[in-house]
């Protein structure tokens, strides 16, 4: 049986961060199939929740890792965390068990749904992405669902941000199909509020080449009315994880 909590993994977003997979598939289990991820393509693509990992197991597995000393416990992994239909158990579980603060990252494909959004609520700080600022630039990047449309996933952000009382972050991957839009993702980001707006392009291995430092500096200008933070001017701490295999299958390049 393969471990669902892997890492620590150095962050430059959460620091030495304790990962959580609450799919725990073989290959990527999305609504997205996104161009750049790290993952690569999308072998099980799911738009409906469902419980992939019992809750006893996680439980199992948390005892194991106490005493680590880490920044953050987040909950990732082999796709899209919200798809799990116990994540909100999930996290309760993590807070009960451990004094770190907890942090989803999310595709922000199932934000309209009211309770996925009060289960994220129960985190600490949400990291939700948004790649495009139109339909024809969400299907080229994200490639997602068919049933799934930009504007329904913008709304739920945004009433997920009126309802949400911890850390709003925004994460956005750049890469040359979008950053032309730079400008027109800034609007839209400001609209939401975050708290924090991580401006991202593809350093890891995957399908598309990542932009440029020169690049990225010309588009952080265009998020000045932001707090915004460039993946080239951020820091990764040292980190030794548990079980190495583990850690490589959901992330390939440490």
């Amino acid at each position: 049986m393969t471990s669902i909590v892997y890492g620590p993994v150095p962050s430059w977003r959460l620091g030495r961060s304790l990962g959580i997979d609450l799919l725990g598939t073989e290959g990527k289990t999305c609504p997205f199939d996104c161009v750049y991820c790290q993952l690569g393509r999308t072998p099980h693509p799911l738009i409906e929740r469902g419980q992939f990992v019992s809750i006893e197991r996680l439980a199992e597995e948390l005892e194991l890792v106490k005493g680590l000393d880490i920044d953050y416990v987040t909950f990732s992994g082999m796709g899209e965390p919200t798809l799990a239909s116990n994540l909100g158990k999930a996290i309760e579980l993590v807070k009960s068990a451990l004094p770190f603060p907890v942090a989803v990252l999310t595709g922000s494909s199932l934000m309209m749904n009211k309770q996925v959004r009060g289960e994220l609520a129960l985190a600490d700080t949400v990291v939700a992405k948004l790649d495009a600022p139109n339909e024809e630039l969400f299907r080229k990047i994200n490639r997602p669902a068919s049933s799934l449309r930009l504007k329904d996933i913008v709304s739920g952000i945004r009433k997920f941000r009126q309802e949400y009382r911890g850390r709003l972050v925004l994460q956005i991957m750049f890469v040359a199909a979008n950053m032309r839009y730079a400008g027109e993702l800034a609007k839209i980001a400001e609209s939401l509020s975050p708290e924090e707006v991580e401006l991202n392009t593809p350093l890891r291995p995957c399908g598309v080449p990542p932009l440029p430092p020169q690049d990225m500096e010309v588009i952080e200008g265009q998020f000045a009315r932001l707090k915004a933070v460039n993946v080239y001017k951020s820091r990764k701490p040292e980190v030794k994880p548990l079980d190495i295999k583990e850690t490589l299958k959901r992330r390939p390049e440490l």
